[in-house]
């Protein structure tokens, strides 16, 4: 943990009231992974935690707001996805290696944050600012990543020039946040994991280049 964490009423908090605190925000995140989001209550992530709910409070306002603290280091950890898609070549065997490696990262990113991003998507949908933020913070690192590769292979004559690159980018992040997000599904209509991935990969390929690769 960087930095001073602070209480609710703004007092910087000792080593062990920062240790306090990231235990309430592990129980919660356990918590999260077997629990609606809305079931989900003070009292039980402070007991969960070995605390009250007055230490809680201490330290978040609400359940909300500590799911939110937890919501942005995932952000933080989400911008790595920018980089699988910054700086990659886009032509040839590197250009379907390119495809499948932000496919895999995708969806192991979604795996890993199964939870909390359901719960981020549900606060989008609703309305919330905050959370329709965080998930913009997610998908635009690498939706303006993959509008550069287009916009690159513009300039170089391999992708048509009435193609609008950040329409493309912008739809093939939805897909894959889309998929990412309903990979159990894909299991349920009898499609297994090592064959969606390539079959995504096609499609990120396809988008992009608009071209078939070469493997």
């Amino acid at each position: 943990m960087t930095g001073q964490v602070r209480t609710v009423d703004g007092r910087v908090a000792g080593r062990r009231g920062q240790a306090t605190r990231q235990k309430l925000l592990d129980c919660l995140s356990e918590m999260l992974r077997s629990s609606p989001y809305r079931d989900v209550k003070v009292i039980d992530v402070a007991r969960k935690a070995g605390t009250s709910p007055a230490t809680f409070y201490q330290y978040f306002p609400d359940v909300e707001g500590a799911v939110l603290e937890i919501a942005e280091e995932m952000t933080r950890e989400g911008g790595a996805l920018s980089d699988l898609a910054s700086g990659r070549t886009w032509v040839g065997k590197a250009g379907w290696q390119s495809s499948e490696e932000l496919v895999e990262g995708f969806l192991d990113f979604w795996r890993k944050n199964d939870a909390l991003l359901r719960v981020v998507d549900l606060g989008a949908a609703e309305g919330d600012k905050r959370f329709y933020k965080l998930r913009m913070k997610i998908l635009g690192s690498v939706t303006s990543s993959l509008t550069d590769a287009v916009k690159e292979l513009q300039t170089k004559g391999r992708v048509d020039k009435d193609v609008n690159p950040a329409a493309i980018a912008g739809a093939l992040v939805a897909m894959l946040a889309a998929v990412a997000s309903h990979q159990k599904a894909f299991q349920t209509w009898g499609v297994k994991q090592n064959e969606l991935k390539p079959n995504l990969a096609l499609l990120v390929h396809l988008g992009v280049t608009g071209k078939k690769p070469t493997k």
